[in-house]
């Protein structure tokens, strides 16, 4: 249990740090990487998947994700810790590696003016701002995540990585996944798909001395949270009745 534990904080860890890393080098004045576009995020999203998946999938399975793991719970995958075992780790691994995103561009969020920007470096947010298609976006996407897996997991008779997560995919397939699911459903939202990885980095975003960078936005914030676990959860009783 204390390995999977691990493996979780350190795989979402990687995570976040190269995910919100992206944003940053992306959205931050006076870096390398400034206004180089949505395909650069999409990109270094995968990516990152694809790192978090490497380093905890042999441990964990690599769930990274709350969203995986209430839809595997849902699904009926017997899983050797408590839910709160892995989404414990998820989210200490998310805020931990919005953290070292804030020490790493350091020099950089005092020469950005635009708090949006600098918010948008830790979490998401709409591009237009309606809750009810907002929140549809974000069950959708990590419909489309968790549904993929679980066919995964299904398609191999339930002997994909044990225990089952995203390493079931592999890291490749699940990082070029998760690059389409942002390609072609990320505009709306930015696609969280994953509760930790939105919530940890706002709470980080909340607490660090940030010059400038207004609110959080908490009023958004049950939207990247409930929308994901609402898609993942019924992406879990679907694969079971159809796998």
């Amino acid at each position: 249990m204390e390995n999977i534990f691990v493996a979780e904080v350190v795989g979402t860890f990687m995570l976040v740090l190269l995910g919100d890393g992206v944003v940053a080098n992306v959205l931050l004045n006076e870096s390398k990487g400034k206004d180089s576009g949505w395909m650069v995020i999409c990109t270094g999203w995968g990516l990152a998947v694809f790192a978090g998946v490497i380093v905890a999938g042999p441990f964990s399975g690599a769930h990274i994700n709350p969203a995986v793991t209430l839809g595997l719970w849902a699904n009926g995958v017997e899983l050797p810790a408590s839910v709160f075992t892995y989404i414990g780790g998820e989210m200490t691994g998310a805020f931990l590696g919005a953290v070292v995103v804030w020490l790493t561009y350091l020099n950089h969020w005092r020469v950005t003016d635009d708090p949006a920007l600098k918010l948008a470096a830790f979490s998401t947010g709409p591009a237009i701002r309606k809750p009810v298609t907002n929140f549809f976006t974000e069950v959708v996407g990590t419909f489309v995540l968790v549904f993929v897996v679980i066919a995964i997991i299904g398609a191999q008779g339930g002997e994909g990585a044990s225990p089952e997560g995203l390493a079931a995919l592999g890291a490749l397939p699940v990082a070029l996944l998760v690059w389409g699911i942002g390609l072609s459903l990320g505009g709306p939202t930015g696609y969280a798909i994953n509760p930790a990885r939105d919530l940890g980095p706002r709470i980080a975003h909340a607490v660090l001395p940030i010059a400038g960078k207004g609110d959080s936005d908490w009023g958004y914030a049950w939207i990247p949270v409930l929308g994901p676990i609402t898609g993942g959860v019924i992406a879990g009783l679907l694969g079971a009745a159809l796998f």
